[in-house]
């Protein structure tokens, strides 16, 4: 059973509220949970969900349907940045791919993630946003469903910064500037993306961190989330990424390219805390 306890921070704060209002948790999942009795005190009676709680009562949330079905692969070494009772981060190395795709034989970052979780007791384990194959760094996990609702919703409201760090061809001419093209699928290739006037909104914004003599290092911060998109806008602009054989970029020896999630920045939404996390 995946659970996760919590205390009320504010005198008079009914469960109904902390859920709805200062949590944001869907209409579905808030009667789902209240149907179930899956708030309860600390000795596992329930409580009423509309009498406000003291100060400090120690609620706890049980999730006895929350079950992930990714398999176990000990073999997947993940490395844990940060983590607590609501979610973790981990490094994604490159070459990995986020998920399965189609049936589940292992040798995913989740299959990883789901052994790590596993082995502490607990059964729940979703990817917050992803990262393409090829591109190394951290991502977000959540650990109960309340969480990947609310971090999902943070995504999508753009309260959750990510930088990246990428060695691009060529020598960029600019220090600073904003890269903003919309991004829309390849008609002519089922997985390559590219700047359209028709694709969604994309905006990318980046600073030159160091100069080379055939190509820049750069870090570059997303406002969107779009498929490929530092790849795109860069590749557009005449400064593929190196080792990105699909936008253009010139041959590595490894054969990855170079991009990397360096730090992932948000105000925790159950602790109000801002959490940094960040490869060293």
């Amino acid at each position: 059973m995946t659970s996760f306890n919590y205390k009320t921070p504010d005198e008079g704060l009914t469960i109904e509220e902390l859920l709805r209002t200062r949590w944001q948790a869907g209409k579905k999942m808030v009667h789902q949970m209240r149907m179930d009795k899956a708030v309860t005190d600390i000795h596992g009676e329930p409580l009423e969900w509309r009498t406000p709680q003291p100060v400090g009562t120690e609620l706890v949330f049980h999730f006895p349907d929350a079950i992930s079905t990714y398999k176990v692969d000990d073999d997947i070494n993940v490395s844990i940045l940060f983590e607590d009772e609501h979610l973790l981060a981990a490094v994604k190395p490159a070459g990995l791919a986020i998920h399965p795709d189609g049936t589940d034989t292992g040798g995913t970052f989740m299959n990883g993630i789901i052994a790590h979780v596993t082995a502490n007791g607990d059964s729940y384990a979703e990817h917050i946003h992803r990262l393409d194959k090829g591109t190394e760094g951290i991502v977000l996990v959540a650990k109960h469903p309340i969480a990947k609702a609310m971090f999902d919703r943070m995504i999508e409201e753009r309260e959750i910064t990510r930088v990246y760090e990428a060695e691009v061809d060529g020598r960029v001419k600019r220090v600073k500037g904003t890269l903003q093209y919309p991004i829309g699928r390849d008609r002519h290739h089922p997985t390559r993306r590219r700047v359209s006037p028709a694709g969604q909104d994309a905006i990318t914004r980046f600073q030159v961190i160091e100069r080379r003599d055939t190509s820049t290092l750069v870090e570059a911060s997303l406002e969107t989330g779009r498929t490929h998109q530092i790849r795109v806008h860069f590749s557009h602009i005449g400064h593929p990424v190196k080792g990105d054989e699909l936008y253009g970029g010139s041959d590595t020896e490894d054969g990855e390219y170079r991009l990397t999630a360096k730090k992932v920045s948000f105000m925790h939404p159950f602790t109000s805390e801002q959490i940094s996390i960040q490869l060293s």
